[in-house]
Formats: structure tokens, C-alpha cells, sequence
């Protein structure tokens, strides 16, 4: 054959796109390959939305259950939503289409921690598996698979499934070989055994997902990119933010809180996020690592300077240019990167045992320290909370970054309570915006409120803020989270209704 399917064997069971998509049937749940739109199947998803759209055209029913890693592509996700295909989707997805199917009802979409998801599929509690769809970069003469440019839950789908059907993408570097941890010594309670990290460049598995070869009924020759995410230079709010971040590190290395190479680092994905690696770069700290999710251009650039030695994740979300400095360098970052499942990626033993510094963005604040980091006005999912809670509940320190406005100065994202709540109080350490840092460890409520209107609010809403929690104090039935329920969503409301937080 050639360096992406080498074993002879395999060739009785090329197909087309068409022929797999066939292989499925109406009702089925299919474990995907994807996330952060890399490693998603690109053909057979297609091919099975024509096969749906044709289907309805019919009057016949047809609708499939997608389980993934995290998100995908439009010619996955985006494909199959817009033909009403995908009857359940989970646990994450950033889909322009899939988003407005779910806020209108018309999908059902289950959120979970990305670390829970494998656990979960294993002890049944979502049901049957009939098909994995899995995109690898080749497949090894005996039969072993080299992961692509994503690894997510693919270990567990391909375990689980009845059946198997292989994308073989011959665009992902077939160097990535070698660049996978895949570690098969998960087991549910009471069975289990600690995951033997102890330093993000641990291996501790094996290069390659296995796959019984009698369960693979179809492979599919692909030559298609991944969804590379072009990101915006930095602007000012996010330099502002990057700045005040690396200068809290540094205060903490100052203190003694931090070593001068700080501990390893986790990052959210996102404009933000890359302004905040890129300032961690010029600034002060070497021979720094992560272990993350997600690789994106500001780690790589960090590996390439020499700021970062070495990145642990499940997944790269690239753009073009990042992508093309993988490819041009792929010998050398296969040596101080690591993609791995991301039930160990985001596995919250090994994320409190190595004190990692997670770093994420979300949606909104309130002003005791809650962060929604999923849902707009309280109802309408953005997205999925990802791997931000599997890290920020088990970090050594959890930061989450955002602007202090949002919609042109229309919306405050400090507020007086969040209209939804993915990490409570409990599990937020530090808030920063580009208006400063609140530090909110070891703080009371009340504390903690004075110290977000204080250093994040935006001056715009700072006043309307404090008026409403110094009348709460003197009116809540309670002094300790002083609320007054009759008011704390009117921003929310009167947002929906007026198209602005500006009470006045």
C-alpha cells in the first residue's frame, strides 16, 4: 500500500465515503473522533448527511446520537445539524448550526466535564455504542493505528463500538507516529490504580490505538485539512489582560508561591488565551511546561523560543501558519510534545498532583466569584464548559481572563449574579480583566465582592455595582452572600429587552 496504510490486509476493506456512511443506520450512536477541530472524521459525516437529507426527502425518520471529544468541524457537526440528523450531541461543540438547533429545542445536548465522558461511556450511563468513526494517520502493517492530529476519547470509542469504521487522512504528517501516549490501564472502581504521572513528559503508554480488526468493517482514504482557527493579532484589552497576568505570576514567584519556572500550565483556547502565552514568552520565566488540552500557535512558538520545554495535551487547534510550523518541524516537537487520551489529558488526579496553573476564559462573573463560562442570558448554550472545570476544581491556582465588557460596552461581564453557573466559588481563585487582577483566595464573600468591583469591573458599571451590593448588605435577609433576589438578574433582563446592562 503506502506509508499511511501498510498492512496488505487491510485493502479488502477500503470503501468510499458513500459505501461506510451506508454501514450506518437510522437510530445509531456513533462515537466520533475531534476535538478542537482536529482529527475529526471529514468524509463519512457528509456522506451521511446527504444520506439523511435524502432520507427526509422521503418522509422516513432519520437521526443518529453523536458522542465526540470535544468540537469538530462544520462538514461534521455543521453538515449533520443542518439536516436534523443528530438527535442527541455530546459533551461539547462550538457549531454555529448545532448551537442554534440546541437553543431552539429542535437538539438534545448533554454538557460534561471532557474528563468524566470516557468513565461515563464505560459504566453504561449513555447507553450503546453501535459505531466508532474514526479518523487515524495511518495504519501500521500489523495493525496498529497512529493517532492523527487529536486523540480525545478515540481509545475508548474504538473499544466500546460494535463496529469501526477508519478514516485514513493522508493530509495529517504520518511523522506524527510516535508523538501518542495511549494508556490502557483505566479501569472502573473498585479496580482502579493511580495514573503513574508525575511530570507532564511522562509516557506512560504507547504509541499507537489498537483496534480488534474484526470489528473494523470499513476504511475510508481521506485527503482533507483540519478546521484551523485563524487567531487575531492581539488588541489592547488583550494585551492588558496578558499583562496582568504575567505580573500576578511573577508576584507569585516573588512571594515564594511559585518556582521560577512556574508549574505546569493549562490554557483555554481562544484569542485571550494566545495574547496571555505569547506575553508569557517575552516574559521572565524558562523552561516552562504545560499540560493542557490544546496546543495552539502561542504554545508552539513558546516551544519553538525556548520558554516552554515541553507540552503534554490531547489535541493541537492550529491555524494554517501554526499548522505548516508543525509540518516544517515535526521532528523536533515530537520530542517535547505529547498528545494523550483525554480522559488522562484533563484526569483530575494527575491535574492536582502536578499543581498545574489553569487559565480560562468565560462569559461572565458575578461579584462573589462565580463564572459562567456556557451560557448567554442564562438559556442559550455557547458552548460546552470543555475541560476549564476539570482543571480550575484541581488546580494549584485557577485563574479565569476575560474583558470587563462585552457587545460594545452594551454588556457587563461582571455582574451582580451570573444567570448560570459552571464553577462556583469555591473553585475560582483569581479573576483578572483588562481593568486589573482580584486575588480572591482566602477571602470571605463579602471580601471577595469589594475586590471584583474594585479591579474588574469596567468604570462604566463599577458604581451600579457597588450600589447594588452595599444595598443588599443592608437588605438581604442574610449577610454572608448578601442578594437581593428581586434584582440580582434585572442586568439580564433588561438586556434581553433593551439591548443594553445600562440600567439608567
Amino acid at each position: 500500500m503506502d506509508d499511511h496504510i501498510r498492512g496488505a490486509d487491510f485493502a479488502g476493506k477500503v470503501r468510499t465515503a458513500d459505501e461506510a456512511a451506508a454501514l450506518i443506520a437510522n437510530g445509531s450512536t456513533i462515537g466520533m473522533s475531534g476535538f478542537t477541530g482536529s482529527g475529526h472524521p471529514k468524509a463519512v459525516p457528509g456522506a451521511l448527511a446527504r444520506r439523511i437529507g435524502e432520507a427526509h426527502g422521503r418522509g422516513e425518520h432519520f437521526t443518529v446520537s453523536v458522542w465526540t471529544g470535544a468540537s469538530t468541524g462544520p462538514d461534521l457537526d455543521g453538515a449533520l445539524a443542518a439536516v436534523d440528523g443528530i438527535d442527541l450531541r455530546l459533551p461539547y461543540m462550538s457549531d454555529p448550526v448545532s448551537r442554534a438547533k440546541i437553543n431552539a429545542g429542535e437538539m438534545d445536548y448533554v454538557d460534561l466535564h471532557l474528563s468524566h465522558v470516557a468513565q461515563m461511556a464505560w459504566e453504561g450511563f449513555f447507553g450503546h455504542l453501535d459505531v466508532a468513526l474514526v479518523e487515524v494517520a495511518g495504519i501500521t502493517a500489523d495493525g496498529r493505528l497512529i493517532p492523527s492530529s487529536s486523540v480525545g476519547n478515540n481509545k475508548t470509542w474504538l473499544e466500546l463500538a460494535d463496529r469501526v469504521i477508519l478514516e485514513v487522512n493522508v493530509w495529517q504528517p504520518v511523522e506524527l507516529e510516535g508523538m501518542h501516549d495511549i494508556y490502557y490501564g483505566t479501569a472502573l472502581p473498585p479496580n482502579r490504580k493511580p495514573i503513574p504521572i508525575v511530570r507532564p513528559e511522562d509516557r506512560i503508554g504507547q504509541p499507537y490505538l489498537e483496534c480488534q480488526p474484526e470489528k473494523i468493517v470499513a476504511i475510508v482514504r481521506t485527503d482533507s485539512p483540519d478546521r484551523h482557527t485563524e487567531f487575531k493579532a492581539p488588541d489592547d484589552t488583550s494585551n492588558r489582560i496578558a499583562g496582568h497576568v504575567v505580573d500576578f505570576l511573577s508576584n507569585e514567584v516573588r512571594k515564594g508561591r511559585l518556582p521560577p519556572n512556574l508549574l505546569p500550565l493549562q490554557s483555554g483556547v481562544g484569542n485571550v488565551a494566545n495574547a496571555v502565552l505569547a506575553e508569557l514568552d517575552d516574559g521572565p520565566f524558562r523552561s516552562m511546561t504545560a499540560y493542557t488540552e490544546v496546543i495552539q500557535d502561542g504554545m508552539l512558538q513558546m516551544l519553538r523560543s525556548g520558554s516552554l520545554a515541553f507540552a503534554s495535551a490531547t489535541a493541537f487547534s492550529l491555524s494554517d501558519a501554526g499548522m505548516a510550523d508543525l509540518r516544517a518541524n515535526i521532528d523536533s516537537y515530537r520530542e517535547r510534545v505529547i498528545l494523550r487520551p483525554q480522559e488522562i489529558s484533563n484526569h483530575p488526579e494527575v491535574v492536582r498532583r502536578l499543581g498545574c496553573l489553569a487559565m480560562n476564559g468565560m462569559i461572565e462573573a458575578d461579584i462573589y466569584g462565580n463564572v459562567n463560562s456556557t451560557h448567554v442570558m442564562g438559556s442559550s448554550i455557547q458552548n460546552g464548559i470543555g475541560g476549564s472545570g476539570d482543571f480550575a476544581r484541581n488546580a494549584y491556582i485557577s485563574l479565569f481572563v476575560t474583558s470587563s465588557t462585552a457587545k460594545n460596552g452594551t454588556i457587563s461581564r461582571i455582574v451582580p449574579m451570573v444567570s448560570h453557573v459552571d464553577h462556583t466559588e469555591h473553585d475560582v481563585h483569581v479573576i483578572v480583566t483588562e481593568q486589573g487582577v482580584a486575588d480572591l483566595r482566602g477571602l470571605a464573600p463579602r471580601q471577595r465582592a469589594r475586590r471584583i468591583i474594585d479591579h474588574c469591573a469596567h468604570p462604566d458599571y463599577k458604581e451600579a455595582l457597588l450600589d447594588y451590593f452595599d444595598r443588599a448588605l443592608a437588605g438581604a435577609p442574610g449577610k454572608h452572600t448578601p442578594h437581593l433576589l428581586d434584582e440580582a438578574l434585572t442586568w439580564h433582563t433588561h438586556f434581553l429587552r433593551h439591548g443594553t446592562m445600562h440600567l439608567g
